[in-house]
């Protein structure tokens, strides 16, 4: 009553995922960052593609920690669900704190059987884009994100 089960990312699972994002990428013509979090936002790996702009190195990582905080995608939509709007988009990242929130698309939470056991960024196409490989690099492992 007092422990609970609870299953995790593992190494090699996130390698996977890793995997499939760049390959993804490639075939796209991009250049990516991929971040790969555990369930309480921290970091189990981080690539950036030759050619990936620096900058996406911390995009990715921050997509990646609201997506596994939030346990669904990341949006412009506040904690609860509703339609934020530029400045408390702004400001509900600030109230999280540096890392911690964004309003961008591209960040996907690791859920296998209804638990989330990490949290995907990805960062260098367009947010469609970025959106589409985090998805389906979630998917390679057999674990969804919705």
């Amino acid at each position: 009553m007092y422990v609970a089960e609870s299953k995790r990312l593992t190494h090699q699972g996130a390698k996977k995922i890793m995997t499939a994002a760049v390959d993804m990428a490639s075939q796209a013509g991009i250049a990516i960052s991929c971040a790969i979090v555990d369930a309480g936002g921290h970091m189990i790996l981080l690539e950036r593609m030759d050619g990936g702009r620096f900058h996406t190195v911390h995009s990715c990582t921050t997509k990646a920690v609201c997506a596994a905080s939030n346990r669904r995608p990341t949006t412009a939509k506040g904690a609860a669900g509703q339609d934020l709007d530029v400045s408390h988009a702004i400001g509900l990242a600030l109230a999280a704190g540096p890392e911690r929130w964004t309003a961008m698309e591209g960040g996907v939470p690791v859920l296998v059987d209804g638990q989330c056991i990490g949290g995907v960024g990805v960062s260098g196409g367009d947010w469609e884009t970025d959106l589409r490989i985090a998805k389906a690099a979630v998917e390679s492992i057999g674990a969804s994100w919705t």
